[in-house]
């Protein structure tokens, strides 16, 4: 009986582990290159969702909206600009409060407006703007959706662990 009290407080542990402070994501599309490809596997916190707490160039998973798809995984993106910036997507290139932002993490020079009404926009509070690292796909992130809401937030991507050949943290 002694074992059964093991199991069942390692069950808990494991419990609380995945939906209150870590959990592995898998990569399902092409959105996030050259960053992530399709397949990496990710550990995502789960702390920073609860606290709000979020930073520029944040990788983070997102409850994928109903306009996605029937698969629900979550969507995963960069968060570019915070609430109360004025972001704006002119000539190819993205600005935050009026500066262009250095990219050197995407694929493609140019990024593309997909919506002129979330092209320009200041981030309303409570929400951010997020966008794919792969700009030469026509993809879902904010310049189609535009700012999301901070609650919709459910981690934020800290580590790769597979392959094991870009093994490592993210930045």
């Amino acid at each position: 009986m002694d074992w059964a009290i093991h199991i069942l407080i390692a069950l808990i542990i494991a419990f609380l582990i995945v939906n209150f402070v870590a959990q592995r994501t898998i990569v399902f599309n092409y959105s996030m290159e050259p960053t992530l490809k399709e397949g990496d596997n990710l550990l995502v916190e789960k702390i920073s969702p609860r606290l709000k707490k979020f930073n520029y160039g944040d990788i983070v998973t997102i409850d994928a909206p109903e306009t996605v798809g029937e698969e629900r995984s979550p969507i995963i993106k960069r968060i570019i600009a915070l609430e109360n910036d004025t972001v704006e997507i002119k000539d190819g290139k993205v600005y935050v409060n009026g500066e262009a932002i250095k990219e050197p993490y995407i694929k493609g020079s140019y990024t593309q407006e997909q919506n002129p009404e979330y092209s320009k926009m200041t981030v309303p509070k409570g929400m951010v703007y997020v966008l794919g690292d792969n700009r030469e796909a026509l993809i879902v992130d904010s310049r189609t959706m535009g700012a999301i809401d901070m609650d919709k937030i459910t981690g934020k991507a800290i580590f790769r662990f597979y392959p094991f050949s870009k093994f490592g943290s993210l930045k």
